[in-house]
């Protein structure tokens, strides 16, 4: 087995203190904001649900046992985490409106209440949200108030290090050993298992250069080799496309830079940047060699994000703070910006 060290570097240097997190569900809320809203017709019953110590797939399968379908018919856009306070869309794929008028929603059990009911003509598919907004409470923080304040201003202005979170790699970095096995082919894998492993190993490869980039002070920075992507698309601009405007865009926080999400294919960055993110496959070859045989293609994430519309409050020593961020990103990543040992 492999020891992972999971520390990664602050942009600001030294953590600002520590503080509880998470010592009540309360302590931690999210809530899922979707693209659209549900046109009111079709054979898809969207279900607004709230959830307490429970995780998204546990709730899935009650849903579809109650409604009486294959579990391949209950759609949901992200996977929220169980020690919380939670608010997401399920959709149950019922031909016929009138079934849903007799169905117990009361006896889904303990921790999970169902808001609201809309009908829409299409599934809720993984990944089709626009972010999550985040209300959580630290408790019993330890460390000079006028420090937090200034530092939660400065991530408010130049975001963090967009750095996927210690959940993807397991306990003791248990999915990545598990990549490795899987990629000795000494261990084999149900499909699910599969796409958890690969996506871990990805996100070690990405926060490992992302590090090296926080060290090296360029993770915010405009570097000629670098390739860019948009705040609120997947959309690249490759360092020979880039015009006029690019400078600006990228201080106004419009543009990211980016880093390799790992797989089959050519680097698309240049110069300095380039040899840092091959630098990847000298230093980790399995994880980089077992992932381009495993079909992964090259993807590119951005280096940073900036949590929108922060507000945070003092209430008897607690910190309270409250953020949206983009899917697919980490609110760990902005509070292990601040506290140490948040997970």
């Amino acid at each position: 087995m492999t020891d992972w060290d999971m520390n990664l570097p602050r942009a600001s240097g030294e953590s600002c203190g520590s503080a509880a997190f998470k010592v009540q569900p309360e302590d931690f809320r999210v809530e899922e904001v979707l693209p659209f809203e549900p046109c009111g017709e079709g054979e898809h019953l969207f279900l607004w649900i709230e959830k307490t110590g429970q995780n998204t797939q546990w709730v899935s399968r009650i849903l579809a046992r109650i409604a009486g379908i294959p579990a391949s018919s209950v759609g949901y856009a992200g996977l929220k985490d169980r020690q919380g306070v939670t608010r997401q869309w399920f959709s149950l794929q019922l031909p016929g409106k009138g079934r849903a008028d007799d169905l117990n929603w009361a006896s889904c059990g303990e921790g999970i209440s169902v808001l609201k009911i809309e009908w829409h003509n299409r599934k809720l598919r993984q990944g089709a949200l626009s972010g999550n907004h985040f209300a959580i409470r630290l408790r019993d923080v330890q460390g000079e108030l006028d420090d937090i304040d200034n530092r939660l201003r400065s991530m408010s202005d130049g975001g963090v290090p967009n750095y996927f979170g210690m959940q993807r790699f397991g306990f003791d970095g248990g999915n990545l050993n598990k990549a490795l096995a899987f990629f000795d082919r000494k261990l084999r894998l149900k499909r699910d298992q599969k796409s958890i492993v690969l996506s871990a190993a990805r996100s070690w490869l990405f926060n490992q250069l992302l590090a090296q980039r926080v060290r090296e002070q360029t993770w915010s920075r405009l570097l000629e080799g670098d390739v860019l992507t948009f705040r609120d698309s997947h959309s690249l601009i490759l360092p020979e496309r880039r015009d006029e405007t690019v400078t600006e865009r990228f201080a106004s926080g419009e543009l990211h830079n980016t880093g390799p999400l790992w797989g089959r294919g050519s680097l698309l960055s240049e110069g300095e940047v380039n040899a840092w993110e091959m630098s990847l496959a000298e230093r980790w070859p399995e994880l980089c060699q077992g992932l381009e045989k495993a079909g992964m293609n090259q993807e590119r994430r951005a280096l940073r994000v900036t949590p929108e519309k922060m507000e945070w409050r003092w209430e008897e020593g607690d910190l309270l703070l409250s953020f949206f961020l983009p899917k697919g990103t980490y609110a760990t990543a902005v509070l292990n910006e601040l506290f140490e040992n948040i997970s």
